[in-house]
């Protein structure tokens, strides 16, 4: 069943660096219209968040919509974690305590990653992501996540975040994009694990401030 397929391969596809959903894991030479009906299945079910990506990160997101790029994250963090760690079927409660404890060697990224995808879809954004491959270093980006301003303007319409789970991180895309989007974004966001401030014209926000954006 491609449904079963698909919601199996969601926790290793997020455990990727750049966590976009390779098709080829679920069939050598797939394509995404034999399988866009069950993503769209999952999604209307509310089992998992598609995140898409947006080409050109200017005034419309939805304009510059990639469907056959895609992040799938799931609807509920809780159910992450249950279907990463069921090799038996059950998943214990000590699972949880190490998790919450930091004691257990886990990619934190896919998990805070999948929080604040959550927290976005929950306020009413719909998910847009931005990835660009390129031999050139300076257009090589990846933006976690893109909202769109409520009312649309001429200019700056576009926030790009990226979400951070260690302490120690590096900014080359959010940087990158500043320099190259400048007239088209506004507000880039770091979510991280410690306090607010503005820097360098990058606002640091919390992630339990997420659902404010």
């Amino acid at each position: 069943d491609k449904v079963v397929s698909i919601f199996d391969q969601i926790p290793p596809q997020l455990s990727k660096h750049e966590k976009k959903f390779r098709l080829s894991a679920l069939k050598p030479g797939a394509k995404y219209r034999d399988w866009d009906d069950a993503f769209f299945w999952l999604k209307d079910a509310r089992v998992v968040n598609i995140c898409y990506n947006s080409t050109e990160p200017n005034i419309g997101l939805k304009m510059n919509e990639d469907r056959t790029t895609l992040k799938c994250y799931m609807n509920d963090t809780g159910l992450l974690i249950s279907h990463a760690f069921d090799e038996k079927g059950i998943v214990s409660s000590e699972i949880y305590q190490k998790l919450l404890f930091g004691k257990l060697e886990v990619n934190e990224g896919m998990l805070i990653e999948n929080i604040v995808a959550q927290m976005l879809t929950a306020s009413g954004n719909k998910l847009f992501f931005y990835s660009k491959s390129s031999e050139e270093a300076e257009n090589r980006m990846e933006i976690d996540f893109l909202l769109q301003k409520d009312k649309v303007t001429t200019r700056h319409n576009i926030r790009p975040i990226e979400v951070k789970s260690g302490k120690n991180y590096t900014l080359s895309s959010i940087t990158k994009c500043m320099k190259k989007f400048g007239e088209y974004i506004i507000s880039p966001t770091v979510l991280h694990a410690a306090d607010y401030k503005v820097v360098d014209g990058i606002t640091y926000l919390p992630l339990y401030m997420t659902p404010l954006l």
